[in-house]
């Protein structure tokens, strides 16, 4: 039986996957780079010494550390001006409250960058815990933050569910031992994201339908 359910932030919650596209593409131009669109499909969800290696990847040669600290520092300075919201954010909130499941957000953001975006999106009060990419060993597609996300919930993973819109997302989450539901935003689902996740969703109004 479920009693949580873990979201993770952008493209899930947020449409913020656009902003850092632009932010990615703008970097790449500052640090002499031609921007190649499959850097950010590859980053997407990641973070630490998975998201360097794959800067270095993509981009040799140039400071991956501050290229990646140049783009985030961008983009927070885009989502205090606007956050938009993906269709159906509220009403989902609003139906797994009325389940009365334990809601966490696991996202590869900093922890500040998540607690801001909530409270901006006057959603703050609804979540019982929050768990940063940045404050575990291993990134997306490791399972550490959905692991961290359930013990801050004081449930096993098993008693959650995963709401992710990346691949490396849902590998993380299902890995975690996640039921996951991936709604895809710039990543589409290959046979893979289908054959591992519990389903695949075209939006999060679509998710209550699995519930």
């Amino acid at each position: 039986m479920k009693k949580g359910i873990i979201f993770d932030m952008d493209g899930t919650m947020f449409d913020t996957e656009s902003i850092y596209q632009k932010g990615w593409e703008l970097m790449a131009h500052r640090y002499g780079q031609v921007y190649d669109p499959e850097f950010q499909i590859a980053a997407c969800g990641t973070t630490g010494e998975t998201m360097i290696r794959i800067v270095n990847e993509y981009y040799p040669g140039i400071d991956a550390e501050n290229f990646i600290k140049d783009c985030s520092e961008w983009v927070e300075e885009q989502v205090k001006i606007e956050l938009p919201e993906k269709p159906g954010l509220h009403e989902i909130l609003d139906y797994v409250k009325e389940k009365e499941w334990k809601m966490a957000v696991a996202s590869g953001s900093k922890k500040e960058i998540i607690l801001h975006n909530l409270k901006k999106a006057g959603i703050s009060d609804l979540f019982d815990a929050v768990a940063s990419g940045y404050e575990v060993e291993n990134g997306k597609p490791a399972p550490d933050v959905f692991l961290l996300a359930a013990a801050r919930l004081n449930l096993e993973p098993g008693e959650c569910y995963v709401i992710e819109d990346g691949a490396n997302g849902v590998r993380a989450a299902v890995a975690a031992g996640c039921d996951t539901i991936m709604v895809p935003d710039i990543i589409k689902p290959d046979d893979e994201m289908r054959n591992i996740s519990l389903a695949v969703c075209d939006s999060l109004l679509d998710v209550m339908k699995i519930f």
